[in-house]
């Protein structure tokens, strides 16, 4: 039996790499013989390089470079063995970087994005893929494009200092220093996100709170993304607002497309591509999927049902394995996830859900398997 372990990471309490490990383990344990194909996957957030590299084969690399605040942080992209570079957002100028106490979307930056871009291409990578998940940042990626070489000037012909706040000082962008190595490389936007840049659906209204962003000051972000756009569109003849997905990491994949040329597509399905999951979809009998919570919004391009929508394509059935099941899960049933199991066995709290997580994970696996083991014999009555 051949069975291919697609899965998530567990936020707070795994890996995808060790994740799938897991589950490995709990399969083993029950059918010692089963061919197993671990690919630990992500949708473009926290954990796409490792597992990219894991997936892909590659190597990881590491960088000082300008966080969220400002200050210098430690980060990390990878380059697989195609050539092709993988960067999170979220490793330079992620939420996860900035205490709280300290998150304001008016200041953070995304320069330390550009700087991992540049990284890329001293390695000589013609492709990258950008996971933009779980961003601390509200800049547009003006902080981004000033890395790479652009100038973004007020009024009085000074640099803006950064920050999503200082966008309604902008008056002109000269983009003649860009980095011309950017204008040959593809740089792909791995998201599932398709907000537009402004407005209800923006980036400042939509993920401004989450990142510290009182209701007066989103409405200013908001304005100030506005005026980004309208000088881009007079001054480049780039017009970005309105495409899905420009609002998506607090407008960083809207200067993704309007200063790089970088195309965006789903997350889940561009990280399936890259570990060639269809491939291995010849002679499988079995996936199992999961992450950390399946509910409502999971069939909405989450991981899981990304997998199984590209499973269901050969007639494989899929499992999927979740820490919790919350409200809605059901909806998943009809984007290809033939059944949803949890890693919690008993009453237990958070924590030792989490303290855990591990070895629940596997029993969990091991579980699935004795079910179908138990089908499989009655097939044969």
């Amino acid at each position: 039996m051949k069975i291919v372990v697609a899965i998530d990471s567990f936020k707070g309490c795994m890996s995808s790499v060790e994740a799938a490990e897991r589950v490995e383990a709990g399969i083993k344990s029950v059918t010692p013989d089963a061919e197993v194909i671990k690919t630990p996957i992500a949708d473009g957030g926290e954990g796409t390089v490792e597992a990219l590299v894991a997936g892909a084969g590659g190597a990881v690399h590491t960088r000082i470079v300008t966080g969220p605040l400002g200050i210098p942080v430690e980060s990390i992209f990878g380059v697989l063995d195609s050539g092709v570079a993988v960067i999170e957002m979220a490793a330079a100028a992620g939420l996860s970087l900035v205490p709280e106490d300290k998150r304001d979307p008016s200041l953070t930056t995304t320069r330390g994005v550009g700087e991992l871009i540049v990284a890329a291409l001293d390695l000589g990578c013609g492709k990258i893929v950008l996971g933009i998940g779980g961003s601390a940042t509200n800049d547009g990626g003006v902080g981004m494009a000033q890395a790479l070489g652009m100038s973004f000037r007020d009024r009085e012909g000074i640099e803006l200092r950064g920050g999503g706040g200082s966008l309604s000082a902008l008056a002109s962008i000269d983009p003649s220093g860009l980095d011309p190595r950017i204008r040959s490389c593809d740089v792909v936007i791995a998201s599932d996100v398709n907000n537009t840049l402004c407005g209800e659906r923006g980036a400042s209204a939509v993920y401004g709170p989450q990142k510290g962003a009182a209701p007066e000051m989103i409405k200013k972000l908001d304005k100030n993304l506005a005026h980004l756009a309208v000088i881009t569109k007079n001054q480049l003849g780039r017009d970005m607002a309105d495409v899905p997905g420009a609002g998506a990491a607090g407008g960083l994949g809207y200067g993704l497309m309007a200063y790089c040329g970088a195309r965006i597509g789903s997350g889940i399905d561009t990280v399936l591509d890259i570990v060639d999951f269809d491939g291995q979809m010849a002679g499988c009998s079995l996936v199992i999927t999961g992450e950390g919570r399946i509910d409502a919004q999971s069939a909405y391009g989450k991981a899981p049902v990304g997998v199984a929508r590209r499973a269901k394509k050969y007639g494989v059935p899929v499992v999927a394995i979740a820490g919790s099941i919350g409200d809605g899960a059901e909806s998943v049933y009809n984007e290809g996830i033939d059944v949803i199991t949890s890693t919690v066995d008993g009453v237990m709290t958070l924590e030792d859900a989490m303290k855990n997580c591990g070895f629940l994970l596997e029993e969990a696996a091991g579980r699935v398997m004795r079910m179908i083991s138990i089908g499989m014999s009655l097939e044969e009555l």
